[in-house]
């Protein structure tokens, strides 16, 4: 019995311990686990004040900017004079859909903003507070933007790249009622070629459908490369983007099932790739697929994704590197072919920047879900998301799928729970033998032990028997965990009166203390600890448990109630009849 005890609390205290500091630290408080994180250095100068100053695939730099004049490789030149200044916000051109409100940058057409019009602004919100989640931004030691680019010159004056001058030619201002889609049209000249890039929202659709021309305006074939990439500092400085970080210390007790921020690269020989900052310093050699034929790279944070798709079946090499210091890109090149002269070539992109909703994401492109990250977990955790959807759609609302959710797991586990509650039920009912046991053999505990384990074979009972429930349910109930951390349906959605977001805690702690106790009926409910300490602490133990659910999310916490009120009518029922049972036989 005791035995059995210390198995099940050293594994359950284990699991929220956890995930309380996980939560912690997803709120930005400091871990109890792990020591600080050293601070980002963000009063040292920056070379580039601004994602545009970003360097060019292949060009010469040197820490801090490309050295002007410096003298160009041939496969991929840099761009001329050096850095260029952002553009002031007045410049911006703006395109806007029904889903996305972007701004882009004549010089060099690089999206510095993009805001999802359909996500409410939370701890994700970067920036002004404009009521909406700002995606892509452009501030001082926030640099998050998208280039694109052609390098491959043989001039010193190089292709248009994200550091070009680009003129606009058709510019609307924004997606018409009743039209499908709205287009931007940017147009620049350098190194003999004309590039004509067509920017295209459609409605409904997370999705930057880029269109790039390129003409030959030379005597001469040239042989201009496209690259794509994502340019994004490693580390913010505010504490919104604290909240977004991941807990290494949960992620090394569960295999790596934390929430991840950074590049990641996906190929059909190698499927998702994650790529930690830290690792591209490194510049380690193995670190992800270079070259390929298919996929897409990527940046992903909490609830939101964004990601450059290169044209299918067309071979791509894929890159990241560190610009400077505390700024990183990721990104592909894709050769165009040659093009004589006077001749034109295109070349088609998309780029999506939006929520990681996996039923979007799996119509956008093969393994965008996957940037819904479960690690280890995923083959539980894919199955779960799926009944909890499942469920949503049956009830239209995502904390009540929670309660459906619940209900459905505990009766598919009825089986194993139902003989734990059986053992519990037994080892109750010979709890007052067990405490004349211990009376008599007070002071030998070697003796106890051999007549405890007589009384568990003389009444057919297995010490252990409770553990298997609590053990398989384990990865079930972690999983969930990182369901409802990382789904972005969670985000905003409301339950009952004073739930408004399922993704946050109980404003007013109600359903933690409820769910404390429905912990004390259920310590009542199992046999006492013959150890007077023992009992003690487990009285003591819903209580402290309560208070970490104080820092889950609403939607988690929903589930172990419902899990909790589930599992004290199952353990009622079958405890009673088991007594029933007993009282008979014994008349």
């Amino acid at each position: 019995m005791q035995l059995q005890r210390t198995i099940l609390w050293i594994v359950f205290s284990m699991s929220l311990l956890f995930l309380w500091d996980s939560w912690q630290r997803h709120n930005g408080q400091p871990s109890l686990l792990m020591s600080p994180p050293t601070p980002v250095d963000t009063k040292s100068p920056a070379p580039v004040a601004k994602g545009a100053d970003a360097a060019v695939p292949g060009a010469p730099s040197v820490g801090a900017a490309a050295v002007p004049g410096a003298a160009p490789s041939a496969a991929a030149p840099a761009a001329t004079g050096g850095a260029v200044p952002a553009s002031p916000a007045a410049a911006l051109i703006k395109l806007r859909s029904d889903t996305l409100l972007l701004d882009i940058d004549p010089v060099g057409g690089q999206i510095r903003r993009a805001e999802l019009l359909k996500h409410r602004a939370g701890s994700e919100t970067v920036g002004p507070n404009t009521g909406h989640v700002v995606l892509l931004h452009d501030e001082p030691g926030r640099v998050y933007v998208a280039q694109s680019g052609l390098v491959g010159a043989a001039t010193a004056d190089g292709f248009p790249t994200h550091r070009s001058v680009f003129t606009v030619v058709q510019a609307p201002v924004a997606l018409a009622p009743g039209a499908k889609s709205v287009e931007l049209k940017l147009a620049a000249e350098s190194g003999g070629v004309r590039l004509l890039r067509t920017y295209r929202l459609d409605r409904d659709s997370y999705v930057v459908a880029m269109r790039d021309e390129v003409t030959n305006l030379g005597d001469a074939p040239v042989k201009p490369t496209l690259y794509m990439q994502l340019t994004r500092n490693a580390e913010f400085t505010s504490e919104a983007d604290e909240k977004a970080k991941g807990n290494k210390a949960f992620a090394m007790f569960t295999g790596g099932a934390a929430t991840f921020s950074g590049p990641v690269i996906y190929t059909e020989e190698k499927k998702f790739q994650k790529v930690d900052f830290s690792e591209i310093e490194k510049k380690k050699p193995d670190l992800f697929v270079k070259s390929a034929s298919d996929g897409w790279l990527g940046m992903i944070q909490h609830y939101f994704v964004s990601a450059w798709l290169p044209t299918d079946k067309a071979p791509r090499e894929y890159f990241a590197n560190r610009v400077d210091n505390n700024l990183y890109a990721v990104g592909a090149l894709q050769a165009m072919g040659e093009i004589a002269p006077k001749a034109s070539a295109t070349t088609e992109t998309r780029l999506l920047l939006g929520p990681q909703d996996q039923r979007m994401l799996e119509n956008v492109a093969s393994g965008l879900d996957l940037t819904v990250d479960y690690g280890w977990l995923t083959p539980v955790a894919k199955p779960i998301y799926w009944l909890l959807e499942m469920c949503h759609r049956l009830v239209g609302n995502w904390g009540w799928a929670i309660v459906l959710l619940t209900i459905i797991i505990k009766t598919m586990f009825f089986p194993l729970q139902a003989a734990s509650y059986r053992s519990m039920a037994r080892m109750k009912a010979v709890t007052p033998r067990m405490m004349q046991i211990r009376e008599r053999h007070v002071g030998d505990r070697a003796k106890m032990n051999q007549a405890m384990m007589e009384l568990y074979q003389q009444e057919k009972i297995n010490p252990l028997g409770g553990c298997l429930p609590i053990v398989v349910q384990i990865p079930v109930f972690i999983a969930l965990y990182w369901v409802l951390l990382a789904s972005v349906e969670m985000r905003n959605a409301p339950w009952i009166g004073w739930i408004h977001d399922l993704a946050l805690p109980d404003p007013f702690y109600i359903l933690p203390l409820i769910m404390a106790a429905t912990m004390f009926i259920q310590v009542k409910l199992n046999p006492t600890p013959p150890d007077p300490v023992q009992a003690k602490v487990m009285m003591a133990m819903p209580l402290v448990f309560s208070v970490m659910f104080f820092f889950f999310p609403s939607g988690l916490v929903l589930y172990w109630l419902v899990n909790n009120i589930y599992s004290i009518t199952q353990q009622w029922y079958i405890t009673r009849t088991i007594e029933k049972a007993a009282a008979k036989k014994k008349a």
